[in-house]
């Protein structure tokens, strides 16, 4: 669900992007976009209701403004009055008001911690939370901590527990006259490319390592200049990652760098802010009526493996205010060779996107010129390839831009999963016209016989002979059969919110289990 013209904070519905949670758009009443709301932003008038002062919030302060009139909430220690956006919320008022007169991070986090509160926010700020009283920590003042560090050990402050600590990652540095050779001990085994992100700009450089649910930051100002190419190699089955920089000039440096504020942590990744690189737009081609496939161009000094199932965030300033919205990539054609895995060159991302005519990012997205820049996020993503390698039938339900997710799932599963008996994709659309990539699935269906594609139109012209109606219980027992009576079963399903919300009741009532069905999401 990915493409509807965006909304903002909390969480937009899309028709790339389905919400397993039961959010779902409401209508908003006529002058209430987000360009409206932009508008409103901008004409002056007091959101925050002070006068232009900001103030210091009690938690019982904060809990008198829990009504529709008179709503404060409370998002990473800063309170905002969001009273005026109430109307403006795509998710409604209800959503608000959960967590109205309250602490609502936990709650904003898990709808959708990449929008931007502070700027589509920002005129509405009230002030801080007043701080409760603690124990102040100990400082680290000492030489010999800094210089551990530096040197990869990592404070016993930012280690997980006792339990975690033998987990956590270490480095280690090395240099010879040309190059300089950092090493990050992981402790993970099956440590592969998909698992390390590698930014360096300027001299600021940015290693991310991915385990499970956490990850590891090395983060420094580089004490000297490097060249833009970069390598990365990995040691899978020790988990060592091995970053070499090539130095710009042969000097001998004393230190890696100076560490930044989040250097040598270990953390949730949720905890984590999003980190965006600017990448390049090196083509756009038409695949439907309104609907183009972007090819972006990654930066020289970045490492990035995107992995089946993830999506990125696009951040674009619209009229002055940062605007996000998740897309996931695609490959640039479906491979029709499955002898060995298909690889596409991995310094491109190839985004399959529905250009709405009254799509404010869509728009600003169709209006980028060639050469332009747009900043792309760390991917994220709840989906594992370990739950298709355990799966003898694979089924995927897509509506509209919801294929997308579907694309590099198809290529995985066909080329790597040797299990797998039967890979169905069941794709709703409205019209012919708006099937993506109809040509290449029904080559795909001709040359490997363990897929198949079923095309369900909504809107289709008199002499369409396939199926034709909206998702429902009696379609999809018809398409979504076991090949055998005991086979692991896999169904993915990704559409409009309704479509999404619609189709995972329904496949309940047939006696699938939620272990069994995979809604994307973001």
């Amino acid at each position: 669900m990915l493409n509807v013209p965006p909304q903002a904070f909390p969480a937009p519905s899309s028709q790339q992007r389905a919400a397993a949670g039961g959010r779902g758009k409401v209508p908003l009443k006529p002058g209430r976009s987000l360009m409206d709301w932009i508008r409103l932003t901008k004409s002056g008038k007091d959101m925050a209701g002070l006068k232009g002062r900001l103030i210091e919030v009690t938690e019982d302060e904060l809990a008198k403004h829990n009504k529709k009139e008179d709503c404060w909430i409370c998002i990473r220690g800063f309170v905002y009055n969001v009273t005026p956006y109430m109307e403006y919320h795509p998710g409604g008022e209800d959503e608000l008001m959960k967590a109205a007169g309250t602490d609502g991070t936990d709650l904003f986090d898990q709808v959708h911690r990449w929008v931007n509160y502070e700027s589509m926010l920002k005129e509405c700020l009230v002030g801080r939370m007043a701080a409760k009283p603690i124990a102040a920590p100990k400082e680290i003042t000492s030489v010999s901590e800094e210089k551990k560090q530096l040197n990869g050990m990592l404070p016993e402050k930012k280690v997980l527990g006792a339990s975690s600590k033998d987990l956590t990652p270490s480095y280690d540095w090395f240099q010879t006259d040309s190059l300089i050779s950092i090493v990050i001990y992981t402790k993970q085994k099956d440590m592969n490319a998909e698992l390390v992100i590698l930014d360096c700009e300027d001299k600021r450089l940015r290693g991310e390592i991915i385990v499970d649910d956490y990850s590891y930051l090395l983060e420094v100002d580089l004490d000297h200049a490097i060249q833009k190419d970069m390598a990365v190699n990995i040691a899978e089955k020790v988990g060592k990652v091995e970053i070499i920089l090539k130095k710009k000039d042969n000097v001998h440096w004393k230190i890696l760098g100076q560490p930044l504020e989040n250097h040598n942590t270990f953390m949730k990744r949720t905890d984590r802010g999003l980190f965006y690189r600017k990448c390049k737009l090196v083509s756009k081609t038409e695949v439907t009526h309104d609907t183009k496939l972007f090819c972006l161009l990654l930066p020289e000094s970045t490492h990035l493996h995107i992995p089946t199932g993830q999506h990125v965030y696009l951040k674009q300033i619209i009229a002055g205010t940062e605007v996000v919205k998740p897309y996931t990539p695609v490959l640039p054609f479906l491979p029709l060779d499955f002898q060995e895995p298909y690889c596409h060159d991995s310094a491109y991302i190839y985004l399959m996107i529905k250009i709405y005519s009254c799509g404010l990012f869509t728009q600003a997205l169709d209006h980028l010129q060639i050469g332009d820049c747009i900043s792309v996020s760390n991917p994220e993503g709840s989906f594992k390839k370990s739950q298709v390698q355990t799966s003898e039938d694979l089924f995927l339900l897509a509506a509209g831009t919801g294929f997308t997710p579907m694309v590099k799932l198809l290529n995985f599963a066909l080329t790597e999963v040797s299990c797998l008996r039967t890979v169905k994709l069941i794709f709703f659309n409205r019209t012919e016209d708006d099937i993506l990539w109809r040509n290449q699935l029904e080559q795909l269906a001709l040359k490997d016989e363990r897929f198949e594609v079923q095309f369900i139109l909504s809107q289709p012209v008199r002499d369409w002979v396939g199926k034709q109606g909206m998702i429902s219980s009696s379609l999809l027992s018809e398409f979504v059969k076991r090949s055998r009576k005991d086979s692991k079963v896999l169904i993915c399903i990704c559409g409009p919110t309704p479509f999404t919300e619609q189709g995972i009741q329904y496949l309940k009532d047939l006696g699938y289990s939620q272990e069994e069905v995979h809604p994307f999401t973001a």
